[in-house]
């Protein structure tokens, strides 16, 4: 690995570490501030966000986008809509595991205990979120593959992380947690399925 890449990924590192500690530290300053400034029509209108922000959504327009490729017989945006979807299985899977594996009570639940629970109940899912992983993954993948449109399409995680907290179904760690591990699965996928694709091409184009 070449140096700058190394100290890339220090950087990288460094960022999550402080976004995780800041998070952890500001959960309940920001549940209350959610709490203090709820509107109904705001909290509808969330609702909606945090309803077509789950994953079923992500895969329709995933196989979608996919259809839309084939049929212009684009291979690389094939390529592209296939990793988002990956990278978007992948993150989903591993916050499901995690879920259950260490319970958190949603900050809606009226409980004493902030860690623990029962690892079968959704009241006991927060951490972290499902809705904001999968699709932090899904877009940030297409962010890596072209930085244009990917950009355009980050503010759509962003609102769901927001929803997801105004609502009460999660925690601001919980939706921090959960967009590094999907930042981490678009990575991932990139770095093994998009980019020795692209390698190959350029070096046959040459």
């Amino acid at each position: 690995m070449k140096r700058h890449a190394v100290f890339y990924w220090l950087i990288g590192i460094a960022i999550a570490a402080t976004a995780v500690a800041l998070s952890f530290h500001f959960d309940s300053s920001v549940r209350e501030f959610m709490a203090q400034h709820q509107s109904h029509a705001m909290r509808n209108f969330m609702r909606y966000v945090s309803l077509f922000g789950d994953w079923p959504l992500h895969v329709a327009l995933g196989l979608l986008l996919l259809g839309i490729a084939w049929i212009r017989d684009s291979k690389k945006w094939m390529r592209i809509f296939l990793a988002m979807l990956v990278a978007m299985s992948i993150a989903g899977v591993t916050g499901h595991v995690i879920k259950r594996t260490i319970p958190r009570p949603r900050p809606s639940v009226k409980t004493e205990i902030h860690w623990g629970g029962s690892r079968f109940s959704s009241k006991y899912h927060s951490f972290p979120s499902g809705h904001v992983g999968a699709s932090t993954a899904f877009f940030c993948t297409l962010f890596l593959a072209n930085r244009r449109i990917g950009l355009a399409c980050l503010p759509i995680p962003i609102l769901i992380a927001f929803s997801r907290m105004y609502i009460g179904a999660h925690y601001l760690s919980d939706v921090i947690c959960a967009a590094i591990l999907g930042i981490l699965c678009a990575l991932l996928v990139t770095h093994f399925c998009l980019r020795p694709i692209e390698n190959r091409q350029s070096k046959i184009e040459n």
